[in-house]
């Protein structure tokens, strides 16, 4: 039961060419940067990343994406990653670009065995019709296209049919977790990353706290220990080291 590694080299050792991952966090906020660096010094390439953006340059998922890294991105958000929009209309990345919602019950449902359900938003738009341009050729037109979704209509609406996402690994950040894997997350931390954990066949969480079974509440555990296989301590440097994605100032 004690899932606890030695270190973040040890927790990503086996991940391999080609493997998917499922990635928690937000913009900088709960990114698992610790496993993030650690993979990037092991050194896979070739990788299917789901998570809600690619990172920032030269921070988050963003590090793995500059070296070349990451051929496939699953994700909801590009925003003002300059490194990212390069390689996706230059032909080198492969982007699946999904309502935020929809990745978020993607995810969700995969975790919980759910192959596929039926949901409005994206009705009407290329998301259902297909037609979005996952990879672009060098010459600027469209490689790749997204294929048409079944689509079907209960009482009076239409509904569009997205598919489970599960993966081969998951790397997420917690503010305290306990041997066992149980974990809880700090505030807006608490965003994409539970639901990447579930996702994941491997899930491995790196903790800003670890705390031995029983210290903490059930009632505050966000995700029980049966999603999460390895669990890394962080260091206080570690644990105390995050970004901001956007510094901004105003008179008080």
């Amino acid at each position: 039961m004690d899932k606890v590694v030695a270190s973040a080299a040890e927790a990503v050792a086996d991940i391999e060419d080609g493997a998917s991952l499922a990635v928690g966090g937000f913009g900088l906020s709960g990114v698992p940067d610790v496993l993030i660096r650690a993979l990037h010094a092991h050194g896979p390439g070739d990788l299917s990343v789901v998570s809600n953006n690619c990172g920032v340059d030269g921070g988050g998922l963003g590090i793995l994406l500059a070296a070349g890294r990451i051929s496939r991105v699953t994700g909801s958000y590009i925003g003002d990653n300059k490194e990212f929009a390069r390689r996706y209309l230059g032909g080198e990345l492969e982007l699946e670009l999904t309502p935020q919602g929809t990745l978020a019950e993607r995810l969700r449902a995969g975790g919980c065995g759910i192959p596929a359900f039926f949901t409005p938003a994206g009705v009407g738009t290329q998301a259902a019709d297909g037609g979005l341009p996952w990879r672009y050729a060098e010459d600027g037109t469209v490689a790749v296209a997204s294929p048409p979704k079944e689509t079907r209509e209960y009482d009076g609406r239409a509904y569009v049919l997205e598919r489970g996402i599960t993966t081969d690994f998951a790397l997420v950040r917690a503010a305290r977790g306990d041997r066992h894997g149980n974990l809880v997350f700090a505030r807006a931390a608490r965003n994409f990353n539970p639901l990447a954990a579930m996702a994941g066949r491997i899930t491995i969480a790196e903790v800003e706290e670890l705390v031995e079974p029983g210290e903490l509440d059930p009632d505050q555990v966000h995700l029980p220990g049966v999603f999460v296989q390895r669990v890394l301590e962080l260091t206080p440097a570690q644990a105390a080291d995050k970004g901001i994605e956007r510094r901004t100032v105003r008179t008080r």
